[in-house]
């Protein structure tokens, strides 16, 4: 059992600009500074920053994001080329930098990637990274905070303290083994990719291929299904709500499975939905009544995982373990199911296996994919 490690060093508290402002000038020349955020999100789209965690070795600091300076005061910070900053799972904190801040971490290292690359795990939890190189259990008892609240609690500060306190010490851990495996040029363009997907903010164009009812809909139940999404995901990101609030997916599919006749019609079938929208019926039903255009029919479509679906799929998942093993990586690190059946879908190679990824896979794959 790991011990947890209750020396803590303390955190400097930071709510002026010009305070957060000395010291990042204090920390000038330092190449690595550990970085993350808390957010809430269970009521919006958007994430809504409340606290940024930066660290150097021996130093913490607990910047207070709702104060007013405090997020323009970072931005050189988050912008400084010559400074790599080291987060782990960086997805969603990106997005809060995104829309909080409006700049995005660059150069970024993603230390959950790096454990993946460096063939520790895929997708690794922060606290069971850390306790796997440094031997600290961290506790997970502010997972699910109000971080917004002023003051934060002492339990929530060491909480937070902790989640960038240990990334240097991981750093050196993980670039040492990349470095001895050739894989520090992955783990660049795995991180780069990361950045630049949220700073295009790309919505999907194909939302219907992400649920798995959709495969049991004819081609126009999959087009008018498609078109709800788009729909939800634009209502979503306007009125800054979670997409569940706007359009249910059960509710979506059923819309697009067999539409209401007509109006009465449609508010008995959402009177009688749980999750249905109020404020937003007509634009619903706006989007339901108009008839297809011959464009919302050309489309990929989500196919029946029948049997030969099936046996296609198992022979590219062999050829993708048969690499992993190959070259020593963790189980998903290479591909994903759901790259692979995009794969399927004929619409040529996805994002995410771009770069080394297809160097690997495209002459494993492209025999498979052509029927040979």
């Amino acid at each position: 059992m790991a011990a947890t490690d209750s020396a803590h060093d303390s955190a400097v508290w930071l709510d002026r600009p010009d305070a957060l402002t000395r010291t990042l000038a204090a920390w000038s020349g330092q190449p690595l500074v550990g970085l993350d955020t808390e957010f809430i999100r269970e009521r919006t789209y958007w994430p809504k920053l409340a606290l940024v965690q930066l660290s150097v070795p021996g130093e913490v600091v607990l910047v207070d994001a709702l104060a007013p300076g405090m997020t323009e005061a970072l931005v050189p910070l988050l912008t400084d080329p010559t400074v790599t900053k080291l987060m782990h799972s960086a997805g969603e904190d990106l997005q809060a930098f995104r829309t909080g801040i409006g700049v995005l971490p660059r150069p970024l290292y993603d230390t959950q990637i790096a454990a993946g690359l460096a063939g520790i795990g895929a997708s690794l939890s922060y606290q069971k990274l850390v306790e796997t190189v440094t031997g600290v259990l961290l506790p997970k008892g502010e997972t699910r905070s109000d971080w917004l609240r002023r003051p934060l609690s002492e339990a929530q500060r060491a909480y937070a303290a902790d989640d960038v306190r240990y990334l240097h010490a991981v750093h050196t851990h993980l670039d040492a083994r990349l470095e001895a495996l050739g894989r520090r040029d992955w783990h660049a363009a795995d991180c780069t990719r990361a950045v630049d997907q949220v700073e295009r903010d790309a919505v999907d164009p194909w939302p219907h291929l992400a649920l798995r009812s959709a495969q049991f809909l004819d081609r126009e139940g999959q087009a008018r299904l498609r078109r709800l999404l788009l729909w939800r995901e634009a209502e979503a990101r306007r009125a800054d709500k979670p997409r569940s609030w706007i359009l249910d997916n059960e509710l979506a599919v059923a819309l697009a499975r067999k539409p209401p006749a007509d109006r009465h019609a449609f508010n008995i079938l959402l009177d009688g939905h749980p999750k249905a929208p109020r404020r937003l019926r007509g634009a619903l039903w706006d989007e339901l009544g108009r008839p297809l255009e011959p464009d919302e029919l050309d489309i990929p479509l989500a196919r029946p995982q029948d049997g030969d679906y099936k046996v296609r799929l198992r022979q590219l998942q062999e050829a993708v373990a048969e690499a992993t093993r190959r070259h020593e990586l963790p189980e998903g690190v290479l591909a994903s199911r759901r790259s692979l059946e995009t794969l399927m879908l004929g619409e040529g190679w996805p994002d995410s296996l771009a770069g080394w990824r297809r160097e690997i896979l495209q002459p494993l794959l492209d025999p498979l994919l052509a029927g040979d």
